[in-house]
Formats: structure tokens, C-alpha cells, sequence
């Protein structure tokens, strides 16, 4: 397994994740004010770390704010300060989040749930560097880098009138796409494991056993979780089968109910023979038609990893454009 020092908490086998981190790895040498996208549980936040601890800024602080628990009220007091008096119960000057993140990184989690007006007054620090506190007019100059996450399509909050176009795209100077875990199959059971270690230490029980039906369903699992699904997964199993062998039924209802295809009946081989590698590719043309074009979709339809599924992509050269869809 390749791992860069910088990421030692963030474990991967999956080349499609090593790929993330070795872009994650060269934007933490810059000052670009980063988004991070992905669905809930994939790790925004290790990866915004990452970012901040692979800077210069890495001594600084490490501001990390969930913007979806801001009132509407208090989301630009809490990220910009207020002075005395400023409103009803302001009895203190307050700094705000910015100046707290002064040389270092500010990790706005949530973007998107960031009310609009509070929208206007973050583009303009983003553009300026300039914080004004509530209830003052002299404005004052922060060093902060934004990071920024959301699992939410901008593009189309923006559209709804939800979300300033112009804040996406100081946002997005440099985008990170992380991908689901459904997405990085080789990583499913590779981090089961290490999680089975962690918790196995951290409750003095051994690591329980899984049945070769069990780790099948946990492969066709779609983990709408994430890695924090499967970590919840690993410290239950080891807390209530702890040493013990888990089969399909001690798995959770979710998990095990798992639509599968009936066994499909033999293959009966022609007199005449039969070309295997065209058998192949036209499965593989199949599958991603069936799934329009969804290739980790596809590989499952053909009991394969996402990787090499796309290996037999690559070996019979097939583009998305010849699939029809």
C-alpha cells in the first residue's frame, strides 16, 4: 500500500483515493482557498486536516466550524465577532472564528447550509482579507485560509436562487472530489480490518470473525454511511461478537438486505465453441447500459471490483461512447 507521510491517519489501497491524496498533497503547499466535495461520511474533514497540516500553516490553528448549526441570527456574530452592544445580549467584544484562525486554516463544514447574507459578507473577506465585527466600521485584516466542504450540488443550490454563484466559485479555486466508498471496493474490507484492530485495542476483546457470506454482503453493500457507516459497523461487531464468528443474519437489518439475483442457470457450452473474450466484452457492454454508464454499478451486476472492472475496461478497450447510453 502507498501512503504519503503527511496522510498517516487516512489508510487507502483503492488507486482511485491514492489518486485524491497525491492532488490533496500538492494543494497543501498552496494558499488556494480549496472546496471539498463528497457525500457525508467520506472524511471532508480528516482531508481539510490533512490540507491544513501539510501547509505552512500546519503550527497555526485549525478552525473547524459546521455552518449548519449557526442560527441565522448569529452565523455572521459567530464568524465575523461582535463588539459590545452590538445587539441584544452582546455584554462582551467577541472575536469572531476568523481572527480565532489567524495564520492558519478556517474549515467551513456545511457551506452550503450558510445563510445568504452571511454569503455576501464571507465573499468579500475571501476577496479583501478584511474582517468588520458587528456593530463596528473599522474593518481588519485576517491571514486565514478557507477550506471549505458540502456533500449538497451547488450548481444546482445556485440555480434555486439558494446559493451566490459568485461565492461558489471563490469557493471552488481548487475543487476535491471525494469518492463514496461504495466507489473504492478494494478499501471496504482493507478498513474493516484496521478498524477491527482499533477497536479490538480499545475494548480489550479479539477481532471477530467473518463468514465468507458475510464478507459478501458487506461488499454488495452500497455504505450510503461512508466510512464512518462501516467504522459504526466494526466497533459493534466488536463489542457484541468480540472473538466470536458474525455471519450474514448477526449483521445489521440494513446491511443484510441486500437484493440479490437468483443463481442464474449453467452455461451450455455451443458445438461450435464460443469466443471467450467476446463473451466478455459484450458482459461488460451490457452491464454498463443496464446501469447507464454507472461503472461501480456495473461492476457489481458482474461480481467485480470497481479497479478491475475498469482494468477489463481498459483491456478491451472500450469507451463509454460504444455502450450506447
Amino acid at each position: 500500500m502507498s501512503q504519503f507521510d503527511l496522510f498517516a491517519r487516512i489508510a487507502t489501497q483503492s488507486p482511485l483515493f491514492e489518486s485524491v491524496l497525491r492532488s490533496v498533497q500538492i494543494v497543501a503547499a498552496t494558499e488556494a482557498t480549496t472546496l471539498i466535495l463528497g457525500e457525508s461520511g467520506t472524511g471532508k474533514e480528516l482531508i481539510a486536516r490533512a490540507l491544513h497540516d501539510g501547509s505552512s500553516r500546519g503550527h497555526a490553528p485549525f478552525i473547524a466550524v459546521n455552518c449548519a448549526t449557526f442560527s441565522e441570527q448569529l452565523a455572521e456574530s459567530q464568524l465575523f465577532g461582535h463588539r459590545r452592544g452590538a445587539f441584544t445580549g452582546a455584554s462582551t467584544d467577541y472575536a469572531g472564528l476568523i481572527r480565532a484562525a489567524e495564520g492558519g486554516t478556517l474549515f467551513l463544514d456545511e457551506i452550503a447550509e450558510l445563510p445568504m447574507a452571511v454569503q455576501a459578507k464571507l465573499l468579500r473577506f475571501l476577496e479583501t482579507n478584511e474582517v468588520t465585527s458587528l456593530g463596528d466600521h473599522r474593518p481588519e485584516r485576517v491571514r486565514v485560509r478557507v477550506v471549505a466542504a458540502t456533500h449538497r450540488d451547488l450548481s444546482v443550490m445556485v440555480a434555486e436562487g439558494r446559493f451566490r454563484a459568485d461565492l461558489m466559485y471563490r469557493l471552488q479555486v481548487v475543487p476535491i472530489h471525494l469518492p463514496p466508498l461504495r466507489d473504492r471496493q478494494g478499501d471496504i474490507e482493507y478498513l474493516l480490518n484496521r478498524f477491527f484492530a482499533e477497536f479490538s485495542l480499545q475494548y480489550q476483546q479479539p477481532v471477530p470473525r467473518l463468514t465468507a457470506q458475510a464478507r459478501g454482503v458487506l461488499r454488495r453493500h452500497d455504505w450510503p454511511g461512508n466510512v464512518r457507516e462501516l467504522r459504526n459497523l466494526a466497533e459493534r461487531l466488536v463489542i457484541l461478537f468480540g472473538g466470536k464468528t458474525v455471519d450474514v443474519a448477526a449483521l445489521p437489518l440494513e446491511i443484510r438486505q441486500v437484493t440479490v439475483a437468483p443463481p442464474a442457470r449453467g452455461f451450455v457450452l455451443p458445438d461450435t465453441g464460443v469466443d471467450l473474450d467476446a463473451v466478455e466484452s459484450d458482459l461488460l457492454r451490457q452491464a454498463l447500459v443496464r446501469t447507464g454508464g454507472n461503472k461501480s454499478r456495473a461492476a457489481r451486476l458482474l461480481n467485480l471490483s470497481r479497479d478491475t472492472f475498469l482494468y477489463r475496461l481498459k483491456k478491451f478497450s472500450i469507451e463509454p461512447d460504444a455502450t450506447g447510453y
